[in-house]
């Protein structure tokens, strides 16, 4: 696996963005558009986007909160309000989810890695609420998949669905995070803007499956239900792009 930095700027502050693929692959492969969790772009979330690339994918990761931001250790605390800043601020939100968009998606076309044809979105935790904010305003991906999502309800109410593509939530029916009324908000806003939706429930899981560096509570991983969430991505990307 290789991994590219790739620097852009968001009104004056830097951020780093990473490209994650195999370079053992010579052909053109589908790209998908992550954003990690709160902790951003950290060794952690690298070997998230290792996994989801594999040999099929060239994962372009999203930069939200600043270039070293995810090298530097955290509270709990620290964690939530770097995400809320983001969360709470949805031109930024879209702003920089665009700026890193487009800096990710010119440098690998540069380096000849993706069709440009096929463009996808991922999200992890908070990471899943950015990428629908996105994809909400227009953004042109194909499908978005989110992961056990912490906000996947509009940060400004009222917010316009214009999502062009396909949509897939794999998510825990014992999630704290975001419970049962949260989930149903985001299926009714879905269907009411008619996008083709599907929500994945596994029962009794809760938040953070996905993520092997959580294991107490409310957010845990699973190993059983982190493989078969990237059986489930890997099967609505094959049937979407």
């Amino acid at each position: 696996m290789t991994e590219k930095k790739v620097p852009y700027q968001v009104n004056g502050r830097p951020f780093e963005g990473v490209i994650v693929y195999d370079d053992s692959v010579k052909g053109k492969r589908p790209a998908i558009f992550m954003q990690p969790d709160w902790k951003g772009v950290c060794a952690d979330t690298i070997g998230q986007a290792r996994t989801a690339a594999g040999k099929d994918y060239v994962v372009l990761m999203a930069d939200m909160f600043g270039t070293g931001y995810g090298d530097k250790p955290k509270t709990q605390q620290e964690l939530r309000s770097g995400m809320l800043a983001v969360h709470d601020d949805l031109a930024f939100t879209i702003a920089c989810g665009g700026a890193a968009y487009d800096a990710l998606l010119a440098e690998a076309n540069k380096l000849g890695l993706i069709d440009a044809s096929k463009k996808a979105a991922i999200g992890y935790c908070a990471g899943g609420g950015f990428a629908l904010e996105q994809a909400r305003a227009g953004a042109d991906f194909k499908g978005v998949v989110v992961f056990h999502v912490t906000n996947p309800n509009p940060a400004v109410a009222g917010t316009r669905c214009d999502i062009k593509g396909r949509v897939l939530a794999i998510h825990g029916s014992a999630d704290p995070i975001t419970p049962k009324p949260m989930m149903d908000a985001f299926e009714d806003e879905l269907t009411k803007a008619k996008v083709d939706w599907q929500v994945m429930m596994f029962g009794g899981a809760v938040h953070s499956f996905c993520d092997p560096t959580v294991n107490a509570g409310p957010t845990r991983y699973d190993e059983k239900l982190c493989r078969k969430s990237y059986m489930l991505m890997r099967d609505f990307f094959a049937e979407t792009l």
